[in-house]
């Protein structure tokens, strides 16, 4: 099952992060705190997704908008939010992540955005799955893929 996230998922998300962004998080010279993402959640233009089953959270998707000065490293503009999405290793490979993607593709479309973005390693299996789900390369940033999906 898909919900709404809120804050009560917060600490949740930030143990997801290592999932989402783990190369960055193994970089010494990350410029961008991985907090970032999480960090005051409840912003405008925040919105969570949680997959649980049985009570037991599964893998979340969520995304923020983020200013020029202070970018993600998915970053494209200010009007398009940055997507996050992790998945617990134990259920990957059963359908969650495409079930999050989804929803939060439907979500972001009804909160009126024109495209999502992302950033992902570039040698990760990942990108097949991003670009099977309409998403392009735009660039590079520190080490990472930035691709983007037009809603």
């Amino acid at each position: 099952m898909i919900r709404n996230g809120s804050h009560a998922d917060v600490p949740f998300m930030r143990s997801m992060l290592p999932h989402a962004y783990g190369w960055h998080a193994n970089a010494l010279d990350a410029d961008i705190p991985l907090t970032r993402y999480v960090d005051n959640w409840g912003r405008s233009g925040d919105l969570a997704l949680i997959a649980h089953e049985t009570g037991n959270r599964l893998g979340a998707a969520w995304f923020r908008l983020f200013p020029a000065d202070e970018p993600g490293y998915g970053f494209v503009d200010e009007q398009t939010p940055e997507l996050s999405i992790a998945v617990v290793p134990s259920r990957r490979r059963h359908g969650v992540g495409q079930e999050l993607l989804d929803a939060l593709f439907e979500k972001a479309r009804a909160e009126g955005h024109a495209a999502v973005s992302l950033s992902v390693e570039q040698d990760s299996p990942a990108v097949a799955f991003y670009e099977r789900n309409g998403f392009a390369a735009v660039g590079e940033s520190q080490g990472g893929l930035v691709m983007k999906r037009t809603l």
